[in-house]
């Protein structure tokens, strides 16, 4: 027996149920990406801050760095000498302005070179397992030493200038790197994807360019931010204790190094690049935590 039909007339529907939650609108693009990372954001803009007053530093009301004029030292700051003048005369306001060059230029170049190397032998110990042994033996040995004072003896084989202090600390870092990618090719090669490109007879070069080193340059764009911010304060001790940059060169090292004799009488000498040193360091830092959360997708932020 077929059941009796309905009429669609005479059938009552239910309304509609309210929205309680109203639909989330994502933000995209760079400001939607800065919005989810508050700590990029931060750490990036003052970072910025910084390279741009480096970059302009004679536009910014400054006068030559290293100018004497005895007449005029070891004055207070004010409206003529903002960061008032160190034991020679010299305008600390400019020296600090002018040092974010040597500073900056000096970390930049000791994350890229250290990187660069880092990667290299970080991905050949981690894919080759015979030379696996070999490198890292030679890595522990650097690591065993501190940071500090590797720099410190490869500096006293050298003269001071810039490019040995790059060269010292980079060499100082380059195992922390090395071991940090081996480790993240130690997992990528036993992956499914590079055992079948092992066994569809892809040559190593081919397989480390195409599957291993894109796996890598996010971990190690967090690591660089730190090596940035480890070198710029490396030089800064190895300037302040006489082992770094040139005294003639303002760095935010040597202007802290010459004013430490007068730290309880006229501590701003030292106060101000201390400052600026730690707000960089400070900025780096900020930026590579901001990195590490959003390149770690165990770690991204979910609406």
């Amino acid at each position: 027996m077929s059941a009796p039909a309905i009429d669609p007339t005479k059938v009552a529907a239910a309304a509609p149920m309210p929205d309680i939650m109203p639909p989330v609108k994502a933000r995209k693009g760079f400001w939607g990406f800065m919005y989810r990372n508050p700590t990029i954001a931060v750490g990036g803009t003052i970072l910025l801050l910084m390279v741009l007053m480096a970059i302009f530093a004679p536009y910014l009301g400054t006068t030559d760095p290293t100018a004497l004029a005895p007449a005029r030292r070891t004055r207070e700051p004010s409206a003529q000498y903002w960061f008032g003048t160190d034991m020679l005369g010299r305008d600390v306001y400019s020296r600090v302005i002018y040092g974010a060059r040597v500073s900056l230029f000096v970390g930049f170049a000791v994350a890229i070179c250290a990187s660069i190397v880092g990667l290299a032998i970080g991905v050949v110990s981690g894919f080759v397992r015979w030379a696996d042994g070999i490198i890292m033996r030679i890595m522990d040995g650097l690591m065993s030493i501190p940071s500090i004072l590797l720099a410190i003896a490869l500096m006293a084989l050298t003269r001071g200038s810039v490019g040995n202090v790059i060269l010292a600390i980079t060499v100082a870092e380059i195992p922390r790197v090395s071991r940090l990618v081996r480790g993240v090719v130690l997992s990528l090669r036993e992956q499914p994807y590079v055992d079948a490109a092992v066994a569809a007879g892809t040559r190593t070069p081919i397989i480390i360019w195409r599957h291993i080193l894109p796996n890598t340059i996010a971990p190690m764009t967090v690591q660089a931010t730190y090596v940035c911010a480890s070198a710029m304060i490396v030089e800064s001790i190895l300037s302040f204790i006489g082992a770094g940059t040139p005294p003639i060169i303002p760095s935010w090292g040597n202007i802290m190094a010459e004013g430490r004799a007068l730290w309880q009488v006229k501590p701003y000498i030292v106060f101000f690049p201390a400052l600026f040193l730690s707000i960089t360091v400070l900025a780096v830092n900020l930026l590579g935590d901001g990195l590490r959360d959003a390149l770690d997708p165990r770690m991204a932020k979910r609406l």
